[in-house]
């Protein structure tokens, strides 16, 4: 399971609009994603992990469904 920004409907963005102003931080809202990462050959996690680098992100290569 991979995580990913949460689409967050009006009212559960108020309600954590309303906690983050409570406990005083920023709070970030996750869902999860069905997916399942790839296993890549190493040249291949080479290049994944050079872009990562180069583009200051996470990258993870998942397996098409």
């Amino acid at each position: 399971m991979l995580y990913s920004l949460a689409h967050l409907e009006t009212d559960k963005l108020k309600a954590i609009q309303k906690l983050e102003k409570e406990i005083g931080s920023p709070v970030v809202a996750l869902e999860g994603v069905d997916a399942e990462t790839a296993a890549l050959p190493d040249e291949k996690l080479k290049k994944l992990q050079e872009l990562e680098s180069r583009l200051g992100v996470v990258l993870v290569a998942v397996k098409p469904h």
